[in-house]
């Protein structure tokens, strides 16, 4: 077992290596130019994002698709992982997941754009999009369709189920005793409450938990920089300067290279707004949206949420922090680093770090419930819904109770397998997506409905 996880690890370590990295953030800044920084209309699109469009067609609406986008990619990754790169890249690598992040937001509106362009109704009427159609439907390459499709439909289960599932159940028993199999079995009785009931369900849950669960989040990093004030200039400074200049050890925090400062502020910024893999596309394909832009303009914010606000305010605290405390906090990584930062707010701050985990890695298993089935919707039909969501709640429990070193590194990278076919359908579809932001945003016509027929499949 343990030869076959060091060649797993190999082999995600190559996919998720420079050539990945350079590949994704190549077409994040080729986008940006090819919409012409397209990032310009964010707070339009925000506005945009609670501005109801019920008239359209679409399962939920084009807010309630963004919430379960982002239930799926707030994730422990923004928490953990930015500590992760902190302690590897030195606060450089905060600098590097900042900019993936404003240049994502041009995929992810590109994403979401051709999901809307290309999408299909089921059989029993509902919407279906994602890579997959528009592989299909707009390259005519069904197969890479089918590709995408398969390694979403397995990697979901892993990064998206268990390894969140397993997260919490170890949370929950190192912070409050309680066994891993109760926590499993109040976790999966949760999760089916809300996946059963199908997308408007999850909608309509993550329309109250992702607002709650980020903005109490936030309020923790907001009073941490208030008590570490004195320290926000020069942590500033010291992000902005480590990002380009090599960091020698010391004060609390290790050396690092410049190439290490890119590496895995990219990797990480990556991870946790998953611009450029094509799972965020598939909730936008839901929404009520009178055009493609409209919805893709919604869609981007998510970017602007997770990584533009959540990343960067994780890694003020923990760069201020390790200021502050650099004998406390030096050589601590991941999930301790973070720990360790918000034990700066007495007695709440442990607790308000506890339930935002929870919370984020709950999230994390409905977003990718809707995911993984939309994916093996396209693979083989309806019939499979009910078996999905089925089998989904079964290993919610199976992920708490189970050690997923293994799980984690093979659905990390069929969770990067997704990106190839995916960027082959961005960087093949780059015309459509200026067209077509051509004809409702650079015209003015955003209030403007699509003519595009909605074909409907017999599967």
């Amino acid at each position: 077992m343990e030869a076959i996880n060091d060649f797993v690890s190999a082999v995600n370590g190559f996919v998720w290596g420079p050539v990945m990295l350079v590949l994704l953030f190549g077409t994040h800044v080729y986008l940006t130019v090819r919409t012409k920084f397209i990032q310009k209309h964010t707070f339009k699109a925000i506005k945009l994002s609670v501005t109801p469009d019920t008239d359209a067609e679409g399962d939920v609406s084009g807010f309630g698709a963004l919430t379960t986008a982002l239930a799926a990619t707030i994730g422990t990754g923004n928490i953990v992982g930015v500590a992760t790169a902190v302690a590897l890249g030195g606060p450089g690598a905060i600098m590097w997941c900042w900019l993936t992040g404003l240049f994502g937001i041009a995929t992810k509106y590109g994403e979401a754009l051709l999901a809307i362009k290309y999408r299909v109704k089921d059989k029993t009427g509902a919407m279906v999009g994602g890579p997959m159609y528009a592989l299909e439907r707009g390259l005519g390459q069904k197969w890479l369709g089918v590709i995408f499709a398969a390694f979403a439909g397995i990697a979901c289960f892993g990064i998206g189920n268990m390894t969140q599932a397993n997260s919490i159940s170890t949370m929950v028993r190192d912070n409050f005793g309680v066994p891993q199999w109760m926590t499993g079995v109040a976790l999966m009785i949760c999760t089916a409450l809300v996946i059963l009931g199908g997308v408007k369900s999850i909608a309509k849950c993550c329309e109250k938990l992702v607002p709650l669960m980020a903005g109490l989040y936030i309020l923790g990093c907001v009073i941490i920089l208030f008590i570490n004030a004195p320290l926000l200039g020069a942590g500033l400074k010291l992000i902005v300067s480590s990002a380009f200049t090599p960091t020698a050890a010391g004060g609390g925090f290790v050396g690092a290279t410049v190439m290490m400062a890119i590496r895995f502020g990219i990797a990480r910024g990556l991870f946790t707004n998953e611009s450029g893999l094509g799972s965020a596309p598939i909730a936008a394909a839901a929404a009520m949206t009178k055009n493609p832009v409209r919805q893709a303009l919604i869609a981007m914010t998510g970017v602007f949420w997770d990584t533009i606000i959540v990343c960067a305010l994780t890694g003020m605290v923990l760069v201020t922090s390790i200021l502050k405390s650099p004998d406390q906090l030096a050589g601590l990584d991941g999930g301790a680093l973070t720990s360790a930062a918000f034990n700066h707010i007495p007695v709440v701050g442990p607790i308000v770090l506890t339930i935002g985990l929870i919370t984020f890695a709950w999230s994390t298993i409905l977003g990718w419930s809707y995911y993984g089935e939309r994916a093996w919707v396209y693979l083989v039909g309806t019939k499979c819904i009910k078996p999905f969501r089925f089998v989904w709640v079964i290993v919610v429990f199976v992920g708490s109770i189970m050690s997923l070193t293994l799980v984690w590194n093979i659905a990390d990278t069929l969770n990067a397998m997704m990106a190839f076919p995916n960027l082959i359908a961005l960087l093949g579809l780059s015309g459509v997506i200026v067209s077509e932001t051509k004809k409702y945003l650079w015209n003015d016509e955003l209030e403007s409905w699509s003519t595009d027929e909605i074909p409907v499949l017999d599967k």
